[in-house]
């Protein structure tokens, strides 16, 4: 606390640090800091501890900006004066306060320079509460930010798709969104962004099945490890994380126009852990799924189970009838691990292809 006194010598400052230690650091925050440029706060817990900056508190060479579960007094000038500031972001624990104002949209508009946005909602809050309060209290301010190239979101569908019309940024890049479980996901403002924005155009795609979470991950191009759109949604079960997937491609088909590339991975599921539901379910579900990448020529299937293996090898499967270019009609290769459960599982799909003149060369690994 002592070093927080001597104002004007104090560059950076990082507070994560217990919730009753960081009650009586934050009041140290007062008055003018002339030359602080990074300002990271909040306590390492989802308390609603309803933790306030000092209104007096000022930083007008701040430059990087992270406030978890902290308040904004009412008075507060900080977000109207920092105009250099680079990187923004806030953390909301309380339910009270998962609509912010209009108010704040339009201070992001007095940030010029701001290159990274994120902003996070971490109680589970119902969509349909959610759209209660945005009925009552709209956004309607908007905010044009010409140097924005990241932004990351984390909450409801329905908050995210508010706030989007609300935001112009030209020179976006890297988008990340993180929802909780649902049940139905409606993001049409989110494939408008996609499909206008310039730099939202990707080769290669991963789809990850994690314990916990289902993530859709796009780079730009073949080597890259740094992707440009992911989208992940939080929720346990196998096959809730399928259905998921679905819903989730089929708002991406825009973003998905340019793929030449997809990898399916599952990771972090033990032995042990069911993957299994009913047949036709998941035959119906993933074919679901691989409608949305009609245009990848490699399919990469990353899974130590056999249990997926053989999900998608049966969907993979066509009656009497059907086309056997119904799905991945451009597939020029397919890999997939060779271990004890797998066998010949795609031999069938392989040969209806060879024999309709469309050949996919086949390749087992060993990862």
């Amino acid at each position: 606390m002592d070093a927080l006194r001597h104002r004007d010598r104090v560059r950076r400052i990082r507070l994560d640090i217990p919730v009753l230690n960081l009650e009586k650091v934050i009041t140290v925050l007062e008055d003018e800091f002339p030359i602080l440029e990074f300002l990271c706060v909040g306590p390492p817990t989802k308390l609603d501890t309803s933790l306030k900056l000092p209104e007096s508190f000022r930083a007008l060479h701040l430059r990087h900006l992270r406030l978890s579960n902290l308040v904004l007094p009412i008075g507060s000038q900080l977000l109207s004066t920092v105009v250099g500031l680079v990187t923004l972001l806030l953390a909301y624990f309380s339910p009270s306060g998962y609509i912010p104002s209009n108010d704040l949209i339009r201070r992001f508009s007095q940030m010029p320079l701001l290159e990274a946005l994120g902003i996070a909602f971490h109680p589970p809050v119902p969509n349909r509460n959610v759209r209660e309060k945005l009925s009552r209290n709209p956004l309607t301010t908007h905010a044009t930010l010409p140097n924005l190239r990241s932004f990351g979101f984390k909450g409801t569908s329905a908050y995210l798709e508010a706030l989007l019309p609300c935001m112009t940024a030209p020179l976006l890049a890297k988008l990340h969104v993180i929802f909780f479980n649902q049940l139905t996901f409606s993001l049409p403002r989110l494939q408008f962004l996609l499909s206008t924005t310039e730099n939202m155009r990707f080769s290669i795609s991963e789809l990850i099945f994690l314990k916990g979470m289902v993530s859709m991950r796009l780079y730009p191009h073949r080597g890259s490890s740094i992707y440009g759109l992911r989208v992940d949604v939080l929720c346990q079960h196998f096959d809730w994380q399928v259905a998921s997937a679905v819903q989730i491609s089929s708002v991406l088909t825009s973003a998905f126009s340019t793929l030449e590339s997809l990898t399916l991975r599952v990771v972090d599921w033990r032995e042990g852990d069911s993957l299994e539901w009913h047949n036709e379910a998941d035959r119906t579900q993933w074919r679901d799924l691989l409608r949305s990448f009609g245009n990848v020529k490699t399919l990469r299937v990353a899974a130590s189970k056999s249990g997926v293996i053989s999900q998608l090898s049966r969907s993979l499967q066509f009656e009497d009838g059907e086309s056997h270019l119904e799905l991945l009609p451009e597939l020029k290769e397919l890999s997939y691990p060779d271990h004890r459960g797998a066998g010949d599982a795609f031999t069938k799909f392989i040969d209806a292809r060879r024999i309709a003149g469309h050949p996919v060369t086949l390749n087992k690994t060993f990862d």
